[in-house]
C-alpha cells in the first residue's frame, strides 16, 4: 500500500513546467486551414459563437437568437463572448445529416466518451421566478457563465446520466427517467439548490433526444444516446451562500455499450469477455459519513480524478473505495456500484445478490433494477455491510452503473495482496466471467432494447 500511495503522491506533485502554444483549430469543414480567430474564409463556415441558433423541439418555446445568459443578466451586459472559435473547436458535429436521417457514425466503434452532437437543452431558475420552460439550443455548445457563479466558486453542481435506445419497432425509449429525476432532485436538495421538477426534467431530457435524433443508434447496435443533465449554480456569490440563479443543461452524446473494454458485457447478447482486475485504494476516500457520497454531486467525481488516473496508469481500469472510518468495508467503485453473487452452498440454499449499503454510497438505478430482477428469479437480495475479507468468498463481482454497464471483476489488488473472487470456494477466480450476473445483465439489456416484455414499466417512449 505504501507503493500505491507513493505513486499517487508523485502524480499529485507534478506541475507543468511551462505553457505550450497550440496551433489554431482546423476549420469546421476540414479544409486544413488554420485561420485567425478560428475561422477560414469559406462559405461553409459556422455562425459565430455569440449568435447561437435556437430550435423549437418537443413543444419547447422558441427563444431569441442570442445565446442564453446564465447569470441572470441579458446579452447586452458585460459578459459578451468573443467570436473566436469555430464549430469544430467548439465540439459541434460536422457529421449531422442535412436530411435529419441517421448520423454517419460507426456505432460499433464508440467508446464511453464525448462525441459531438448539434443540440443541447437549457432551462433557468431565478429566486421567486421558478423554472423556465426547457429550450433547445442548436449549433452553440457553450453557455455564458458569470465569473462569480457558485458552480465555479464552490462547486455548486450536480448531474445525472441516463440513456435513450431504439427498439426493434423503431420507438425510442428512456430507461427509468422518473427515477433519475427523483435522484437528481435529491442531489440538488443536498446542495441547497432548487430541485428540478419532474415534468421539467422529463421535458428537457426528451427535447435533447428529439434534437439529436440522428444520434440515437439503430436497434440492436452496441450503443446508446447518453444524456447528461447538469444543474449549475450560475448566480454570483463570493460569500458562501446559495445562488440566486441556476441553470439546467442537458447534453447528449452517443456512447458505446458492451465490447468497449475488457470485462464489459455485450448488451446485444450474452457473450462476455474475461473479468478485469481492479485495485482497492485506502490511500484516499471517496466520501466520509455525512458527506456527499449518497448524491450525484460533481465534487464526488472531482475527488476521484487523481486516484482513478493513477489506477489506470498502473493498468487497473477500476478502483474500489472502502469506508472512510475503518477501511475494512466495501463502498463503491469510483463511478459504479459494487455488486456480487454468493451462490447457494446446497440445492436448498438460494443464490444471494449482495450489494453494500451505506449512506455514503450513491444508489445506482441500474443496480436497483438488477436487484428487482434477481428477486424475481428467486435470489435473496441483501443490502448490507460487505467486508473486504468477504471478497474471496463471493462467487461473482461486478461494477454496475449507467455508464459502466455491468463490468465483471475477477481480481482486486489490495496493497501486496491479490484477492481472487471465488477462490475461497475453490473456483479460482473465474466466477465473474459468467453465471448469475451475466444472466441478469442480459435480461436487463433485453428489456432496455425492447427484446423482452417491460413488465415493470421501466421504459418510457419519447414522442419523436
Amino acid at each position: 500500500m505504501a507503493g500505491e500511495a507513493g505513486q499517487w503522491a508523485a502524480i499529485a506533485a507534478r506541475r507543468p513546467t511551462g505553457f505550450v502554444a497550440l496551433p489554431p483549430p482546423l476549420c469546421s469543414v476540414r479544409h486544413g486551414t488554420r485561420p485567425r480567430l478560428g475561422r477560414c474564409g469559406c462559405a461553409a463556415r459556422p455562425p459565430p459563437l455569440g449568435r447561437g441558433r435556437r430550435a423549437r423541439l418537443a413543444g419547447t418555446p422558441v427563444a431569441s437568437t442570442a445565446a442564453p445568459a446564465t447569470d441572470g443578466t441579458s446579452d447586452d451586459g458585460d459578459g459578451s463572448r468573443a467570436d473566436n472559435a469555430s464549430a469544430a473547436d467548439a465540439g459541434t458535429s460536422a457529421a449531422a445529416p442535412a436530411s435529419g436521417g441517421p448520423a454517419n457514425v460507426d456505432w460499433g466503434a464508440l467508446s464511453f466518451g464525448w462525441h459531438p452532437t448539434p443540440v443541447h437543452v437549457v432551462a433557468s431558475h431565478t429566486r421567486g421566478g421558478g423554472w423556465s420552460p426547457p429550450t433547445a439550443v442548436a449549433g452553440d455548445p457553450y453557455i455564458r457563465l458569470h465569473v462569480g457563479a457558485t458552480a465555479l466558486q464552490y462547486g455548486a453542481s450536480c448531474l445525472e446520466g441516463l440513456k435513450a435506445r431504439r427498439r426493434p419497432d423503431g420507438a425510442v425509449v428512456l430507461f427509468r427517467p422518473t427515477a433519475h429525476a427523483d435522484r437528481f432532485a435529491a442531489s440538488a436538495a443536498r446542495l441547497a439548490m432548487p430541485p428540478v421538477p419532474t415534468d421539467v426534467f422529463l421535458a428537457a431530457v426528451k427535447a435533447a433526444v428529439v434534437g439529436n435524433a440522428a444520434y440515437v443508434p439503430p436497434a440492436g447496435a452496441p450503443a446508446a444516446l447518453y444524456l447528461r443533465p447538469l444543474l449549475l449554480g450560475t448566480g454570483p456569490r463570493i460569500g458562501l451562500a446559495p445562488a440566486d440563479a441556476y441553470t439546467l443543461v442537458v447534453l447528449a452524446t452517443p456512447v458505446g455499450e458492451g465490447g468497449g473494454g475488457a470485462g464489459r458485457l455485450r448488451t446485444a447478447g450474452t457473450t462476455v469477455v474475461d473479468g478485469v482486475t481492479a485495485v482497492i485504494t485506502d490511500a484516499y476516500d471517496r466520501s466520509a459519513a455525512g458527506g456527499l457520497g449518497g448524491v450525484k454531486a460533481g465534487a464526488n467525481y472531482a475527488a476521484d480524478l487523481l486516484p482513478a488516473t493513477a489506477a489506470k496508469a498502473a493498468g487497473f481500469p477500476l478502483n474500489l473505495y472502502l469506508d472512510a472510518a475503518t477501511h475494512t468495508a466495501v463502498e463503491e467503485f469510483g463511478a459504479a456500484n459494487f455488486v456480487a453473487v454468493r451462490r447457494g452452498r446446497s440445492v436448498a440454499e438460494p443464490d444471494t445478490y449482495v450489494t453494500p449499503e451505506s449512506p455514503s454510497i450513491l444508489r445506482s438505478i441500474t443496480n436497483d433494477a438488477l436487484a428487482v430482477l434477481a428477486a424475481a428469479a428467486g435470489m435473496v437480495v441483501e443490502r448490507r455491510r460487505v467486508a473486504v475479507a468477504e471478497i474471496e468468498a463471493l462467487d461473482e463481482v461486478a461494477a454496475v452503473g449507467t455508464g459502466a454497464g455491468v463490468t465483471p471483476v475477477d481480481r482486486l489488488v489490495w496493497g501486496d495482496r491479490v484477492l481472487t473472487v471465488g477462490s475461497a470456494a475453490g473456483r479460482g477466480g473465474g466466477g465473474s466471467g459468467g453465471g448469475r450476473l451475466v444472466a441478469l445483465a442480459s435480461q436487463l439489456a433485453a428489456i432496455q432494447q425492447g427484446e423482452a416484455p417491460d413488465v415493470h414499466g421501466w421504459c418510457e417512449v419519447v414522442d419523436m
